[in-house]
This record gives C-alpha cells, sequence and structure tokens, in this order.
C-alpha cells in the first residue's frame, strides 16, 4: 500500500506505508517518512500502533555510522532501536527512528558524513520533530537518546519548545573524551597504543588537529583527519552542564552491563537535574541485551545478535516513565 502526502512548508514527503503484526492481534503502521535535510531529504521510519497513548518518541542514534536500526558497519547488528521501537509499539506508544545526515538513507542529505557538528545534529533533530508533530498531531514530542545520541538530545532540548522530555540511555555524563580514554583502558588489548592515543584525545580537547602519520589502523580509524573536526566539536560539549536546570521530565536509563558508557555517568547526571528520574538496570549492557557475564567477549558477542531480545525491564522503565506525564507535559509545552 503506497500513501504520499505532502506539506509544503515543511518539505514532507511520507514515503511508503505497510502494515506490521504485533501482539495480541494489535496491528501497527510502518511508515517511511522524510525532513528536510541541508542537500537532501532525512530519512526514518515511523512505526505508530493503531491504538496509540498518544505519546510520540523520537530515538536518536548513538556515535559513528549508527542507523535508524542501531545497526553499524563495524560489527553491529543486534538492531536495538528497530526491536525497541516495536516494543514500545506493541505498548501503544509512538516512535520514529531515523538515519543520520549523511548515513544510510539520508545519505543524500550532505555532501560529506564526516562534515558534521552536533550543531548539526540538533538542527536535523528540530526538522524531524516539526515533521513529526506535522503527522501525528502531538503537540510534544519526547527525545530518546542512546549513546552519543543522548548527548544530541540534551543539546537538542535547549531550544526545542515542543518537546515533551529526555529520555537518556547510555548517555554521557561526562565530556566525551574522558569517556573515549575510559573505554581505551578498560580493553587490555589497547595496552600497545594507549599512550598515542590518550595524546590524541588531549590534543582534540585542546581544539587542535592531530597528525596521523604513522598510525596504526585501529588508531587511524579512531583518529582518522576526516573525523577530527567532529571530534573537537563534541569533545567541547559538557552533558551535565547541558542537563543542569533543564524544566521537564527527564528519565535517566542505565546497563550496569554496558561496556562504553558506565554508572558514573548517569548518576554525574542525576545529580546535575536532582529531578530526574535514575533507572539503573543490572545486566543490561550497551545495545540494551542481556548479560550476566563479566567476560568482554561474551558481552560484545551480542553485539553483532539480532535474534537476542531486549534486555526485560527496559522498555517497561521507559513506559512506565511516561504516560502519566505525557498529556500535561504536551499542553504546557505547546503554551
Amino acid at each position: 500500500m503506497r500513501h504520499i502526502y505532502c506539506a509544503r512548508h515543511l518539505q514532507l514527503m511520507v514515503i511508503l506505508t505497510v502494515g506490521v503484526a504485533c501482539s495480541a492481534g494489535a496491528v501497527s503502521t510502518e511508515t517511511v517518512i522524510e525532513a528536510p535535510g541541508p542537500l537532501g531529504p532525512l530519512k526514518g521510519t515511523l512505526l505508530a500502533p493503531s491504538a496509540g497513548s498518544g505519546v510520540v518518541i523520537l530515538i536518536i542514534p548513538g556515535s559513528g555510522p549508527t542507523d535508524r536500526d542501531g545497526n553499524n558497519p563495524l560489527g553491529v547488528s543486534a538492531a536495538p532501536y528497530r526491536l525497541l521501537a516495536e516494543a514500545l509499539a506493541m505498548r501503544g506508544i509512538t516512535s520514529v527512528r531515523i538515519d543520520k545526515r549523511g548515513l544510510a538513507g539520508s545519505a543524500g542529505a550532505v555532501a560529506d558524513g564526516n562534515a558534521v557538528t552536533i550543531e548539526d545534529y540538533v538542527a536535523d533533530v528540530q526538522a524531524w520533530t516539526k515533521v513529526v508533530r506535522h503527522l501525528t498531531g502531538a503537540s510534544c514530542v519526547w527525545l530518546l537518546g542512546h549513546s552519543e545520541g543522548g548527548l544530541v538530545a540534551m543539546a537538542a532540548s535547549q531550544h526545542g519548545p515542543q518537546l515533551c522530555g529526555l529520555v537518556l540511555v547510555s548517555a554521557p555524563g561526562r565530556p566525551m573524551g574522558e569517556i573515549l580514554r575510559d573505554q581505551l583502558k578498560a580493553n587490555p588489548a589497547n595496552a600497545p597504543l594507549l599512550d598515542r592515543a590518550l595524546a590524541a584525545i588531549d590534543e582534540l580537547e585542546a581544539g587542535k588537529r592531530v597528525d596521523t602519520a604513522g598510525f596504526p589502523p585501529p588508531l587511524l580509524r579512531l583518529f582518522h583527519p576526516r573525523v577530527q573536526a567532529f571530534l573537537i566539536n563534541a569533545f567541547s560539549y559538557d552533558p551535565a552542564r547541558l542537563l543542569a536546570g533543564y524544566a521537564k521530565p527527564v528519565l535517566i536509563l542505565q546497563g550496569l552491563r554496558d561496556l562504553q558508557v558506565h554508572a558514573e555517568d548517569a548518576k554525574i547526571l542525576k545529580a546535575a537535574d536532582p529531578n530526574a528520574q535514575l533507572t539503573l538496570l543490572p545486566d543490561v549492557n550497551h545495545v540494551l541485551k542481556t548479560v550476566t557475564s563479566d567476560d568482554r567477549s561474551v558481552n560484545i558477542a551480542t553485539y553483532s545478535d539480532a535474534s537476542l531480545p531486549l534486555a526485560p525491564g527496559l522498555t517497561e522503565a521507559i513506559v512506565g516513565f511516561l504516560p502519566a506525564r505525557n498529556h500535561r507535559e504536551g499542553r504546557a509545552s505547546s503554551n
């Protein structure tokens, strides 16, 4: 079934609509949609239950070439965002998951997907918010940011009167340079590269480009000259400072088996916003799957397994946070 809708003032086109069966006989409608990008359209997928609660969530992807489903060509095929969208739809919540500018379906939005800033991603969130509100009739949209997407959500919250609030999943509480240092130090295999990597982070935090001549391939991929401008920009943000004083509802979700972002970050965010709700999930990792082992290889194995379900408790925590607040906050943000 094919439906085309146009709204010239939003440069919006809905491309394709299909029915998707959910649990208990419920049916959700999955629609490929577009929002305006700098040079071409941004693309995403709207998943709307037939009997929705009125809650609408925009899922903002994490770092690197991560697509709307939460996969990337660097070894992640666990599809956490697709699974989350489906789980939310089963509970009456509409979601939109998106491809980042310059990537996957949004490849034509910019000439170079590496030539981006956090501010660019914020502009895209604003464009998506307008489109989603137009399509769904929602007075406000919740932002769900995963990992680096949490930083984007916090930055977007500074400019978003039409936002209901934030759901921050595995989101950084410290500047990204500090987190990258911890990630590198945590893997014993990085020991031979560690001094050069830490020195590179220091340079980027100081706003200086790094000479990568002679870098071994793993470091060259991480600090490639094409991504250094983005790293300099991203490292300049302090998530806790962005969240401090935010007046709308915030849910902070953090898995305690996460190898990339730690409980320390969640607690820093909670301290920055004492009114936020903090939920720690004991056996949840960075791709939102269940892990009960301390073995790093066991944890990493889940990154490439889309057949594994989302960890229990994750969707329930999100759903339990949203409904009672939605209509009250929606009316407030439309005033």
